[in-house]
């Protein structure tokens, strides 16, 4: 079987989980009224489909750590574990949104928006709380399945613990760069670089790079001197993936990355690209730009040229090449020392080629 061929079965495979876990869940829900019904179908629109990057890393690394091929039942438990994982993602966007104050995702209506549209006759006040209220409601249900999700999971007793306690560091370190991300959005903490890089650790990296790596290893039974190799390799590529990130709300091209343009300088959202702009000369020509939420597309346009001028694209360009960098010296020793086997490795280039690729 091609390569192509073995992604698409496991895409094919992690979407089936979960489209079982949403059916339960929406099977349940009648019970209690069409319209939470209605918040379960929903739901189920937005979280399928996706690319699945963190299920599908997980898997692949499960199988590449594995001195052996996975039996089809350690195969299986790999599924439902990556399934969890997804689920959590999808209830840390929720919960994203609602602190947000967004309505739009993915170039369309997030659960929100969805909500909100299909009430065209309620009034805008109660019909935006009770979406926002939903998206806070289903967001806490999705969370406490994922993490019943982990707790059934077949596997040994030790893989099991091993897979709670990552879980709970996961929620435990997520909340608090959410935290930390909110207090330097509200100016309650002082928005200097380092702050600012370990908050998108905690928040971004985490659970999008870290608990996968570390979760497949458990799952393979590796060893606690490999998950401390996957620990540091997940944080500068979870880095690196999160610095792009903020370079495409600013710099990116809306029509390929399908982001809104210039909705983090709207929002006045605190990034490293801000951070070095506060030390040079240009801050105050882009300081009357940032944070407002009329912001027009050509005051965001000089706002950006300033921003390059001023070398912060430059600068976030480097620190985004310089944790592509440090992974790839970390996963060069842990193959020299033989804590990461050689599978393991082309499976981590592969995702740090997928991050260091992403359009700009």
């Amino acid at each position: 079987m091609s390569a192509t061929a073995t992604e698409e079965a496991l895409g094919t495979r992690i979407e089936a989980a979960l489209r079982r876990r949403f059916s339960a869940h929406t099977a349940a829900a009648d019970k209690y009224g069409p319209g939470f019904t209605e918040l379960w179908t929903v739901a189920a629109e937005h979280a399928l489909g996706g690319k699945l990057l963190r299920p599908r890393l997980l898997v692949d690394l499960a199988q590449a750590l594995s001195p052996h091929p996975l039996s089809a039942e350690a195969s299986e438990s790999a599924i439902d574990v990556a399934a969890e994982v997804e689920l959590l993602h999808f209830a840390f966007l929720l919960h994203d949104d609602v602190i947000d104050g967004d309505l739009i995702r993915r170039r369309g209506p997030n659960l929100i928006g969805t909500l909100v549209a299909g009430r065209p006759d309620a009034p805008a006040a109660p019909k935006l709380h009770w979406a926002r209220s939903s998206a806070i409601l289903l967001g806490d249900l999705l969370l406490a399945s994922a993490v019943l999700g982990f707790a059934r999971v077949d596997v040994s007793v030790h893989a099991r613990d091993r897979l709670l306690s990552l879980l709970e560091q996961t929620i435990l370190e997520t909340v608090a760069g959410e935290h930390a991300d909110v207090a330097l959005s509200d100016g309650m903490i002082t928005p200097d670089l380092r702050t600012i890089l370990s908050t998108s650790a905690y928040k971004t990296a985490t659970y999008s790079f870290v608990l996968p790596l570390r979760a497949a290893a458990v799952l393979a039974g590796s060893s606690a001197a490999t998950e401390q190799r996957l620990t540091t390799i997940g944080r500068h590529l979870g880095l690196a993936y999160q610095l792009q990130d903020d370079l495409l709300s600013v710099f990116g091209d809306p029509d390929e990355h399908g982001k809104d343009p210039f909705s983090d300088l709207r929002e006045g959202k605190e990034t490293a690209i801000i951070s070095y702009a506060r030390m040079t000369s240009h801050w105050e020509g882009i300081e009357q730009h940032f944070g407002r939420a009329d912001l027009s597309g050509a005051d965001g346009s000089r706002a950006r040229d300033r921003l390059r001028e001023c070398g912060a694209e430059a600068f976030v360009r480097g620190l985004v090449r310089e944790h592509l960098e440090a992974a790839s010296t970390v996963l060069r020793d842990a193959e020299s020392e033989g804590t990461l086997p050689p599978a393991a490795g082309r499976t981590i280039r592969a995702l740090a080629s997928r991050v260091d690729g992403r359009e700009r």
